[in-house]
């Protein structure tokens, strides 16, 4: 079974982020970044699917040579190869563009199964892995829990996680895109032997040129979703304080968590 798992790098959660000049980005130059959260635990289903029914897990990631980083410790957690999709010519690009690029970085291979996690931790969208899907024309299914392929039907069985403690259970055909719900499994992790061997393993570089982009296609310019402006919540703290008799007071409070807060 070939299965392709994207990974992305994310700001580390403890970082503290700064709006850039524009004021429609973040200022990346003093972050700290890791491997998005979910999609190590898609990372890990991958390489359990592989040791029960053969075959490959490739990596594929889009960004700058810090991306690298994210890569290594995949081909070191057990990942056979990676394609690494880089070039300025990427940068501010939606999960549009990314998801095209991704199509295009397929097309020489033939996978049965994309694995994403289901959102990333910095924006949140969770749209690269169903816009992939409608690109390719396969099935897809999000918020996955839990996987049962079954190679007889060509068919994979997957445990939904839905609101109110629900969840869903679908079979679907293959070849499709699962995007894995965080604590879907317990992540491994990297060996001194699998660090060895990652510095054999073939990391493929794709720039937009080879993979037959045109500039129109990419950054702002190909995305359909135009950010204007990036802005921090404003704090609106208010204290008020009730005095007199209890019970008059406690009139009051009641009355301004009716008429003000509105939460009675």
């Amino acid at each position: 079974m070939q299965i392709l798992v994207c990974l992305k790098q994310v700001p580390d959660k403890d970082s503290r982020y700064k709006i850039d000049s524009a004021g429609t980005g973040i200022d990346e130059e003093d972050l700290v970044f890791e491997t998005n959260e979910s999609d190590q635990y898609a990372l890990e289903e991958g390489l359990r699917l592989r040791e029960k029914f053969g075959g490959e897990v490739v990596l594929l990631s889009l960004g700058g040579e810090r991306v690298l980083k994210s890569i290594k410790n995949g081909l070191a957690m057990g990942a056979d190869r990676a394609l690494h999709l880089t070039g300025s010519e990427f940068q501010g690009s939606d999960a549009s563009v990314v998801a095209s690029a991704i199509r295009r970085a397929m097309a020489t291979e033939a996978f049965d199964l994309v694995l994403t996690g289901v959102q990333s931790d910095d924006l949140g969208f969770g749209q690269t892995g169903t816009i992939l899907a409608e690109l390719l024309g396969w099935v897809h299914a999000t918020i996955v829990v839990e996987i049962d392929i079954q190679p007889e039907t060509r068919t994979v069985r997957v445990k939904r996680e839905l609101e109110s403690n629900l969840f869903e259970q679908v079979e679907i055909p293959l070849p499709a895109v699962l995007a894995i719900q965080s604590g879907i499994n317990q992540p491994r992790y990297a060996t001194l032997k699998g660090i060895m061997q990652a510095k054999k393993k073939e990391i493929k570089t794709l720039t937009p040129a080879i993979l037959g982009m045109q500039p129109g296609d990419l950054g702002s310019t190909g995305s359909r979703v135009d950010h204007r402006r990036l802005f921090f919540p404003e704090k609106r703290k208010q204290t008020v304080m009730i005095e007199g008799e209890p019970e008059e007071a406690a009139k009051r409070l009641v009355e301004k968590l009716r008429k003000e807060a509105r939460v009675l």
